[in-house]
Parts: C-alpha cells; structure tokens; sequence
C-alpha cells in the first residue's frame, strides 16, 4: 500500500509536472497549506491533457505502462484518464476496503451489471474492488449490456442475491421482472454513476421485497476514490477514505474549505495515491454539505447533485434536481421511474422537452400533463416570462416507457441533460 503525503504530492507534481508548476509558480515552496493552492480549473486541466502531448502527466504516456480509461462522457467530450499498476491497484484496494464497510459480505453472490467496452472503467473497477476487497465473494460479470432473459436465467440458476449497476439499468430491469411476472430473491442493490431517488428506490422495494438500496460508492475515473457508504450514512451521504484522499467542500467565490456542516460547496478532491497524473484539489463535478462536525475520523458529508447539470433554455437554466422535486409532487397520481431534459432548437427559440418515463407509458391523460406544465411554470417563474416575450417555446412533455429513456451507449448512464442544438447545428 502507498499513500504519500500531500508535500510528496505537490512537489513530485510541481518536478515533473508543467501543468502544475506553471500552476504553482505563486505558491511559496515551503510553509504553504492546502488552502493556498490553487482549485483546478478543469477547462485548462484538459486542454493540457491530450492524446499526444500531456503537461499535466509526470512522465510520458505508456513509459510506466498501467491503464489508459475515459471518463463516462455524459456532459460534454470524453477525457481520458492514466494509472500506472500500482496506482490502479491501491485505487481498488481502497475503493473495495469501502465496499466491505457497506454490508458486502463473505458468500454474497454479487452480478456485475455495470457496462463495460471502449475504454469504459466502472464495470472492470467493480470487479477488481471486489476481488480485493476483505470479503469472500462470489462474482457474476455479466454487464449492463446483457438480455435481461440471460440476466434473470443468471440469477434465478445462481442464486444471486446482490445486484451492482447504474439506476438507469436497474429500474429498467426491475420493471422487466415485475411486468413478466419474475420472482428473484435480491436482497440488495448498490448503485453508482448516477443519485437513486425515493422514487426509484419505492420501485425496486415494490418489485424486490426486502431490498436494501444502497450506493456502491463515490468515485470517478477522473479523480479516483472520493466516498464510500456505510449503514450510518443516509440518502447521497459517503464517507471519506481517511488517509488516501483529501476531500473538500470549497467556497463558490473564494475558493477556501468550508469546515462548518450544513454549508454548501463544491467538492474538491486531492488524491493522495497518484504521482504520474496527479489530481490536487480537482472540482469533483458535485456539490456538497459536510454531515459530521470537523475532526470526525471518516466524516460524512451529503451530495447535493451536479454542480453543471442544468438545461439551459435561452437565458434561463432548470436544474435537473428542481424538476425532480417538482415531479415528485405526482407520485400520488403516477409512478415516474425516471426523466430526462432535451433541448432542440426551432423557429429561433429554444425548445425544451420534459421526457417523462412511467409504468403507464404514454398512456396519460391529457389533464395530467397540462397539471405537471403548470407546476413547472409555477417553480420557475421566469419560464412565463420568457414565454410572453416570445423568447422560448412552451414545454413540451413527452410521456414514454422507462426503456425508452436515452442513455449513454457505452457507459448506460442516464442522459439527464440532453442538447441537440450543436448536434442539429443551429
């Protein structure tokens, strides 16, 4: 196991490292704390990173062998990510250690439905987290890209009892088995990739009596281990790794950790097991509030969702977390399993779609769907505003099947934000 210290890390990087020697070039070399350095700013992080020439790389690429990855790609190009052996081995030597934490056990028997293929990393991570994780189990690698008829034959001939995959994959499985009439005995489901809402988690509980809904952990191929859960930690809670990371909760406008709990920030991570593509206080893409008070051993902290996910619909932007919670206000009249934001241009304005996925289908009254339009004019104001200077078109919703919702090919994560005007080229 090798965890360097935050002044190994920083020097080595600020040695071999022209991306962050430019970056530190400020910083005094001594006396110097974590706050004084820099937060990434990942626009010019990537535009420093390429496929043939990287100045945020310690060494050149393939010197010291090891993996090449990309990341999932849902928002915006895909980036790739470098480990060398070691590194990738102690990423999943920690990640799994996390794992055991949260209720993984000696003789569970654990189907892999994470997707794998074209530099993708989640499904080869899980496994190798749990070949090196404490407990003895056994692993089914089967992949999200599966038949969901070779997926149940697996787990009702196997006797699986645990299930590992993104929500999008597990939802769509769960309304499988329910509307064919399948019982499997899951007795839990770890997901990752994407937040599973009470919604969600009512679905899987509906068609899995018992189950227990847990999240898989916290962890990017970009930044490496961030969270991992345990049966303290509540909805979208982690805990960190200890020792092997830095994890903080920054101030928006100055840049400075937030120590106070209940404060939102960005979360900003520093990995303390990487030197060829070191991550020093890297934007994690989240936000988030710290649950224990300072100096809790491990301490929890919650996800408030996607700092950048929001539709932007001419001048205004909805937040993808919004329109969930205005959505969750129907849960009485119909089971939303899922929805997704699409973005299209026409006629000179915007034209935003709320795809909505169901048990129902597209089987919903008219009524309803004038009464979730209203809600969101009513959450956001500035709509009807837009709406009468002509500015933007009015919400379209759309009402379709959860199988029908539009996932990334290679990685099956949902597409919560979907942009078609560069694509359409207006």
């Amino acid at each position: 196991m090798t965890i360097y210290s935050l002044d190994h890390v920083v020097g080595y990087a600020r040695e071999h490292s022209p991306f962050y020697r430019d970056l530190y070039s400020d910083v005094p070399t001594d006396g110097w704390k974590i706050a004084d350095l820099p937060v990434i700013d990942q626009t010019a992080y990537w535009e420093g990173h390429g496929q043939s020439e990287s100045s945020v790389m310690t060494s050149p690429l393939g010197v010291d062998g090891g993996y090449l990855y990309k990341s999932g790609g849902t928002t915006g190009q895909p980036k790739f990510t470098v480990y060398t052996k070691e590194e990738w081995t102690e990423f999943t030597r920690v990640f799994g250690a996390g794992l055991a934490k949260n209720s993984i056990a000696d003789r569970d028997r654990i189907a892999n439905l994470f997707y794998a293929g074209e530099l993708y990393t989640s499904f080869i991570f899980l496994n190798d987290s749990l070949q090196n994780s404490a407990a003895n189990v056994l692993t089914f690698p089967i992949g999200g890209a599966a038949p969901f008829e070779f997926i149940v034959h697996t787990l009702q001939d196997y006797k699986v009892n645990v299930l590992l995959g993104v929500p999008t994959t597990l939802l769509h499985l769960a309304e499988y088995v329910r509307d064919q009439g399948i019982s499997l005995s899951i007795d839990r489901c770890y997901y990752g990739g994407e937040a599973m809402y009470p919604d969600q988690r009512d679905l899987l509980a509906q068609v899995f009596p018992g189950i227990s809904v847990l999240t898989v952990g916290y962890a990017s191929v970009d930044a490496g281990h961030i969270g991992y859960g345990d049966p303290s930690c509540g909805f979208n809670e982690h805990r960190t790794f200890g020792d092997s990371s830095i994890i903080e909760i920054v101030d928006d406008t100055t840049g400075l950790p937030i120590d106070e709990v209940g404060r939102e920030g960005r979360v900003v991570v520093t990995n303390l097991t990487r030197l060829l593509m070191p991550v020093i206080r890297y934007p994690a893409g989240d936000r988030g509030v710290w649950v224990d008070a300072p100096g809790t051993p491990d301490r929890r902290f919650r996800l408030l969702g996607r700092s950048e996910e929001g539709a932007r619909v001419g001048p205004m932007t909805l937040n993808y977390d919004d329109i969930h919670a205005i959505l969750a206000g129907f849960n009485q009249t119909i089971e939303v399993t899922g929805f997704q934001l699409v973005v299209t241009h026409q006629d000179r304005r915007d034209l935003l779609t709320l795809r909505i996925a169901s048990r129902q289908g597209a089987a919903v009254p008219a009524s309803l769907t004038e009464r979730v339009r209203a809600a969101v004019y009513q959450g956001r104001p500035m709509f009807n505003d837009l709406l009468r200077d002509g500015l933007v078109h009015p919400l379209a919703i759309e009402w379709i099947e959860h199988g029908d919702l539009i996932v990334n090919p290679r990685t099956g994560k949902l597409r919560r934000i979907v942009d078609h005007r560069l694509k359409e080229g207006q």
